[in-house]
């Protein structure tokens, strides 16, 4: 059986407590948003947690844009690349993307199988993430090349692997998810549960949930496959202008340091709607993990 130490990515996170993959069989039912929530909710736990968030979504990376870091360069030590701090000085939200790497945020990235491996392995063998409570990926859709080369090189630190499935409550989406869930068993990957997301939408007037799609499909799912279901998220606008409203650098020479947005974006996720909902997620989640929450 392969050791602990065996491999330059089991060195790099022999410091990584827990390693949460998010993914999902379809696109667009908000899985970034999902790990971005995620990411900022754990960190919310406590007050010493410290999350790391990796970009895999190679071809669409949105994190940076999502956390307010777009046009932030990655810098290289002699450790290794040193990942962008959404929270400055206090370095306990760590981010890394492919995002950082282009020169142009519209630039595409037309890779095949191999080089989309080789930028895996080195997102984790290669960056100094140095000690985290929770490594939390967002991966691409469907159940190809990415999560193939993240599982591969993930092997010798499977044990602190565990997964979070997203989908959205139409039947489309429900089937790709049960694509997921047949990937996870496959690989003996462990779920922590289901999201149901946009699930009804927030009113931005009056707060009141209308369901505008149908409902409760991603529950009815989880109670048939035996999976925990984690909670439901509505469509909240709110929170959608918050994650979409970072903009680059209006200089020509990119930042080093977080903008004051990325800060901002930590004071105002916790006063969104969304917030207290995905705070019980989290709370299940940890519960799941066996940690408890101080918040």
């Amino acid at each position: 059986m392969t050791s602990f130490q065996d491999t330059p990515v089991s060195r790099r996170l022999q410091h990584v407590r827990h390693i949460i993959i998010v993914c999902s069989g379809k696109g667009g039912v908000g899985k970034s948003s999902v790990s971005t929530q995620l990411a900022l909710s754990l960190r919310a736990s406590s007050p010493t947690t410290r999350v790391g968030i990796l970009d895999v979504d190679l071809t669409g990376p949105s994190i940076p844009r999502m956390l307010g870091l777009d046009g932030h360069p990655v810098h290289q030590s002699s450790d290794g690349w040193v990942p962008v701090y959404s929270d400055g000085s206090e370095a306990r939200l760590a981010c890394m993307s492919v995002g950082f790497l282009l020169k142009k945020k519209e630039d595409s990235v037309v890779w095949r199988g191999p080089k989309k491996n080789a930028m895996i392995r080195q997102f984790l063998s290669d960056v100094r993430w140095g000690d985290l409570d929770y490594l939390v990926i967002d991966t691409p859709p469907g159940t190809s090349d990415e999560h193939l080369s993240l599982m591969e090189h993930l092997a010798p630190v499977h044990s602190k692997l565990s997964a979070v499935i997203v989908t959205t409550p139409q039947a489309v989406a429900l089937l790709d998810a049960m694509k997921c869930l047949s990937f996870t068993r496959a690989t003996s990957l462990p779920v922590l549960g289901l999201i149901e997301n946009m699930s009804g939408y927030v009113c931005p007037c009056c707060g009141e949930i209308s369901n505008v799609f149908s409902t409760g499909g991603g529950e009815e799912m989880a109670r048939r496959e035996g999976l925990h279901f984690l909670g439901s998220l509505p469509v909240d606008t709110e929170l959608v202008t918050l994650l979409d409203a970072a903009e680059p650098p209006v200089s020509d020479t990119p930042s080093t340091e977080p903008s004051e947005k990325s800060f901002a974006l930590l004071r105002r996720y916790q006063q969104t709607s969304t917030a207290p909902l995905f705070g019980n997620i989290v709370k299940e989640i940890l519960r799941s993990l066996g940690e408890e929450s101080s918040s």
